[in-house]
């Protein structure tokens, strides 16, 4: 009787391990997949650096912004949510264009402080805008293929973020062919590597940066209405949390690296998910900042360090 009680108990013992094996595996396969909004995010960030050498704080809020903007079209004219995306990535992509001009355009090359003080006074005016014009309440954000569930052995796949890795991967395919297969691509990568070269070749700087800050804005707005599409909801405290991911995902990526903020931005959607599973939500974000702090650590150049002379 004994016996057969114990061979009970460790069998019970395994079938409880091998079901939280699962549950773990499949917390940290939604994260990577969630992921994909963090890449695009840090390639944003990324972009503008190796452009300008410079950080654009206001970035994730102008993505928000995009993102709201989507969602009254919505609202309004009852549109699909490929139009909702649409209209997003586009206002977006304006507003990128918007802070360039008034954040940086207009302040010394080399007067970093100044540009990095202009771009959070920028984010902090897209977050009170944002907030009088909703009151600050959460808005429930239309999903796509939300009722989609595909199941793999054991494991289980939500359309709703197969369908946003799906448009980050689109995304990110799109914007590598501009950046090395297109003249655009060029003038951008030129201005990053040799700012005064690239002058003397007859490239417009402001111009050229001003359409890196528009793309950048563009894969931003896309960003911020599939992190809305997946989560269900929309609200203005989304804005410092996701600035915050995304330079997390720079640094983690390295700096002027888009191959490292892709893989960053996965890893970390993993990493978060994997911790949120573990220790719930207050504590997940705590555990993000630890691997960004072990990064600055060992290994400060990130995964893909990339040197930019502006000599």
């Amino acid at each position: 009787m004994n016996e057969t009680a114990g061979y009970y108990s460790k069998y019970s013992i395994m079938e409880d391990f091998l079901y939280e094996v699962v549950e773990i595996t499949q917390a940290i396969w939604d994260g990577v997949l969630f992921g994909s909004t963090y890449a695009l995010i840090g390639i944003g960030f990324t972009l503008i650096f190796g452009a300008m050498g410079k950080l654009n704080m206001a970035y994730a809020g102008a993505a928000i912004a995009g993102a709201y903007v989507g969602l009254a079209v919505s609202m309004v004219f009852d549109a699909p949510i490929i139009l909702v995306f649409a209209v997003s990535a586009l206002v977006s992509t304006f507003m990128g264009y918007i802070v360039y001009q008034t954040c940086f355009r207009f302040i010394p090359t080399h007067n970093h402080l100044a540009a990095l003080m202009a771009s959070v006074g920028g984010l902090f005016l897209i977050d009170e805008v944002i907030v009088l014009a909703t009151r600050g309440s959460p808005m429930n954000f239309p999903g796509l293929f939300e009722d989609a569930y595909f199941e793999i052995g054991p494991f289980g796949i939500r359309g709703d973020l197969i369908f946003v890795f799906f448009i980050g991967l689109v995304s990110t395919v799109v914007l590598l062919y501009v950046l090395f297969k297109t003249r655009l691509g060029m003038a951008t990568r030129a201005v990053a590597q040799q700012e005064v070269a690239a002058q003397l070749c007859g490239i417009n700087i402001h111009h050229t940066n001003s359409i890196t800050f528009s793309i950048a804005g563009l894969l931003g707005g896309i960003a911020g209405a599939m992190t809305a599409a997946a989560v269900g909801v929309l609200s203005p405290v989304v804005i410092l949390p996701l600035t915050i991911k995304g330079l997390i995902v720079t640094v983690i990526g390295g700096l002027g690296s888009i191959p490292g903020a892709i893989i960053a931005g996965l890893f970390v959607g993993g990493f978060e998910n994997f911790f949120l599973y573990v220790r719930g939500i207050d504590e997940r974000d705590m555990y993000v900042v630890a691997l960004l702090f072990i990064f600055l650590v060992f290994r400060p150049n990130g995964l893909f360090s990339k040197t930019i002379n502006r000599d």
